[in-house]
């Protein structure tokens, strides 16, 4: 299966149904149509290409039609490498669809009520209805488990009563296209942390577009700041009461993310063969050459352990067998692997390496986002060496 992807030299995509592999190749159709050409230019002007959002939409991926013709279910497995076909190509692009398909979709299905989850979950899948998942603060990142700021009171009422929220939210990418924010706050009663799907449009709550980013520049990232934002009861999701129950869904969403990571990584490493094989220097092309190849076999090599991990962990998770620091070792290897990948990219295409031309400049760039969001390389080693020695180093 190595013909399915270039970059995946141990041929992974053989465990995808035929049903999957034909729901990626039409996902692969739109990317290459209507995703592809207009993504140099908006990441200068570092703007969202709107035009792309209908396409995606329309081909229904989170209810992929071969799939469930077929009769099988969404796998996690199917999941995973529809993050990985996106991330080759662009990593604000995935980054865009997995705050719907992955970030607000696990925090309404692990975080709300049976009845919750049923009523939304379709219109999540369909788009209807869009959020994003809105937790780091702009003076708590890697700290927010125990210092979020952001905080949520309830006035009790004849109709359920309502909550009044007071804060600020920072990073939250896609904030602009999004109907609800999933606001994580600290109850003021109990000071437990919470979760409130707040409407974009609600009364005292402003979003600020972060400017002068030097990565993820399509990506649209907010300030939000909440000054006396009110909420019934209803939108408070049920299953979310401690911070234990937001690490449950950060465990699913790092393990997205490091899909991304090695999807990114791939893009990188495919942009750079297309390159090195069509430069010629010193009259033949650059593949020929040994110190090219070297850095095309440690590119390669870092695309194909990052994807047996992710291909592993997402087997395990379907299995049901989920652990904290399993997710946290494959966002924090994957990372490294792209940051090292799209750094070899960047060196073999000499010059043209930082021109949007070539595509490795966006991968090269785009590489220290998702090295940091998600959890840090420092957070998840932490989180690691917690499960190893039995021990919390975190403070």
């Amino acid at each position: 299966m190595t013909d399915f992807y270039p970059s995946d030299q141990y041929g992974f995509a053989r465990m995808l149904s035929d049903a999957e592999r034909a729901a990626l190749l039409r996902l692969r159709a739109v990317l290459d149509t209507h995703v592809r050409p207009v993504l140099a230019d908006h990441w200068e002007r570092g703007e969202f290409p709107e035009s792309i959002v209908a396409p995606l939409i329309e081909l229904d991926m989170m209810r992929p039609a071969e799939v469930l013709a077929a009769g099988e279910q969404v796998r996690g497995l199917f999941g995973g490498f529809r993050n990985f076909e996106l991330a080759r190509v662009d990593a604000s692009v995935v980054t865009f669809y997995n705050a719907q398909s992955g970030l607000f979709r696990t925090t309404v299905n692990l975080g709300g009520s049976p009845e919750q989850a049923a009523e939304l979950d379709p219109r999540i899948a369909s788009y209807e209805y869009k959020g994003v998942f809105a937790l780091t603060e702009p003076d708590h990142g890697s700290d927010i488990a125990g210092g979020l700021d952001t905080a949520a009171t309830f006035e009790p009422g004849a109709d359920g009563g309502h909550w009044i929220i007071n804060g600020a939210k920072r990073w939250i990418g896609g904030a602009a296209q999004a109907d609800v924010l999933a606001v994580f706050a600290r109850d003021t009663a109990d000071g437990k942390v919470k979760c409130f799907l707040v409407p974009t449009d609600a009364p005292g709550l402003k979003l600020s577009k972060i400017e002068r980013k030097t990565s993820l520049r399509i990506m649209q990232n907010a300030d939000i700041e909440l000054v006396d934002v009110t909420v019934p009861e209803t939108a408070r999701l049920a299953n979310i009461n401690s911070f234990a129950d937001v690490a449950a869904c950060l465990r699913n969403m790092r393990s997205d993310v490091a899909w991304i990571a090695a999807g990114a990584a791939a893009g990188a490493y495919e942009a750079a063969l297309k390159y090195v094989t069509e430069r010629h220097q010193f009259g033949k092309p650059l593949a020929s050459f040994q110190l090219i190849q070297e850095k095309l076999a440690t590119m390669l090599t870092n695309v194909t352990a990052s994807l047996a991990m992710v291909t592993s962990l997402t087997q395990a998770q379907d299995e049901g067998i989920y652990k904290d620091e399993n997710s946290a070792m494959a966002k924090m290897f994957t990372a490294r692997m792209l940051r090292e990948t799209a750094a070899l990219a960047r060196e073999v295409c000499g010059g043209n390496g930082i021109v949007l031309d070539y595509d490795v400049a966006r991968f090269h760039a785009d590489a220290e986002a998702i090295y940091s969001y998600e959890g840090t390389d420092e957070i998840n080693a932490l989180i690691l060496g917690r499960a190893i020695t039995g021990i919390g180093a975190f403070r």
